[in-house]
């Protein structure tokens, strides 16, 4: 690493990254731009997605980003980081597919007799691309058109996944993704669909330099191992990469109160002097849940065992008092009702527990429901 240039604190970073994704005001902006401050919103679960971009604005709802997503096409589900489902903004998908196709690949996991040879992965993926452009297939009409141009090879099912086994081709839908021919369409009933997205990758080196870039302006100051666990990529090699950006004069170091180095975006070395303050409450599985690190700082004191799931975080939708988890809390809906239990891990001051119903009136907004708020024991396990 270079000599830092920066002193930084810990409360002055953490401040930074919720001002940048409108988690200290909300941002009036559309829903790819709100997308791109996170820099991608995990939408595994739809809903939980929905309120990820809806908490982060002033007036958005799940019916705008639904909008957005089927019908102005600005954002695109697909699979991002960590090879989970995401949302990105689609004027950014250039960069993802680019950066995400450039990521070293891993040991195929599946035995001989299984995984693809890279003629069969290319025979299917080229099959994949040619059959999902003009369409929105579901993975039964997906699997017919793939073994119709690939062979019936292709789709002898072979693949082991909960409890049953998936047609051979399948095992490169993630790749797919990467590579820019395949993207979820909208879901025909309770059915998935894929359709193929209209973009051409960027050259691997500039778009990993350009994520690099995007992630520490999110989550920075960061060290290369936290992007390596953002993406689920190895550790050396990300290393390497923040090396070779470095040298480039696109990042440079700082160094926090404790000592410990990290990278920031060149020249971008101004921190808030006043800690963050106030109540938020964030979905499952929410971006700056997953990517802030060190998760000590994020999950202090009892927070790290009861709004983890050994370590992990993302499985409890949590509540935020002044920057840091401190509680948990699970949403019900029946109708438009919305009954929300709040579990503080300390007991709420008269304002806090204003804003607290205030968060709990815009989750019923977003949601396009009437929210009404429990504060009590959450009795549901992670992930319920």
């Amino acid at each position: 690493m270079t000599t830092p240039s920066a002193s930084v604190s810990r409360s002055g970073a953490n401040t930074r990254r919720m001002e940048r994704q409108g988690l200290t005001a909300p941002l009036a902006a559309a829903p790819a731009a709100v997308v791109e401050s996170m820099p991608a919103a995990h939408a595994q679960v739809p809903s939980a997605a929905e309120l990820s971009v809806g908490l982060r604005s002033r007036d958005l709802t799940r019916a705008d980003v639904r909008k957005a997503l089927w019908t102005d096409r600005t954002l695109i589900r697909t699979f991002g980081p960590r090879g989970t489902v995401h949302l990105v903004a689609a004027a950014e998908l250039p960069l993802w597919t680019g950066a995400l196709s450039a990521l070293p690949v891993g040991r195929n996991p599946h035995p001989e007799g299984v995984r693809m040879t890279p003629e069969q992965t290319g025979t299917v993926l080229a099959a994949i691309a040619d059959a999902l452009t003009g369409e929105e297939l579901t993975v039964d009409e997906l699997t017919e058109a793939v073994v119709a141009r690939a062979g019936a090879w292709a789709g002898e099912p072979v693949v082991p996944a909960f409890q049953t086994l998936w047609p051979r081709w399948r095992q490169v839908t993630h790749l797919a993704s990467h590579r820019g021919v395949l993207c979820f369409g909208p879901d025909r009933g309770r059915k998935v669909t894929y359709t193929r997205p209209d973009v051409t990758p960027l050259d691997g080196p500039p778009a990993l330099a350009a994520l690099v870039r995007r992630y520490l302006h999110a989550y920075g100051p960061a060290t290369s191992s936290d992007f390596a666990k953002w993406l689920a990529a190895p550790a050396r090699w990300a290393s390497e990469l923040f090396d070779g950006v470095a040298a480039a004069g696109e990042i440079e170091g700082v160094v926090y109160e404790d000592g410990s180095p990290a990278w920031v975006v060149a020249g971008d070395t101004a921190f808030p002097s006043e800690p963050v303050r106030g109540v938020r409450l964030l979905p499952y599985f929410d971006a700056f849940v997953i990517a802030s690190r060190p998760r000590e700082w994020l999950f202090p004191g009892a927070a790290y065992t009861r709004a983890l799931a050994g370590g992990q975080a993302g499985n409890f939708p949590v509540l935020l008092v002044d920057g840091t988890v401190a509680g948990v809390w699970h949403q019900r809906r029946s109708g438009r009702r919305i009954a929300v239990t709040v579990e503080p891990l300390s007991p709420l001051t008269a304002g806090q527990l204003l804003e607290l119903e205030q968060q709990v009136a815009r989750v019923g907004e977003v949601m396009e429901g009437r929210a009404e708020l429990t504060v009590g024991k959450v009795t549901v396990g992670g992930h319920a």
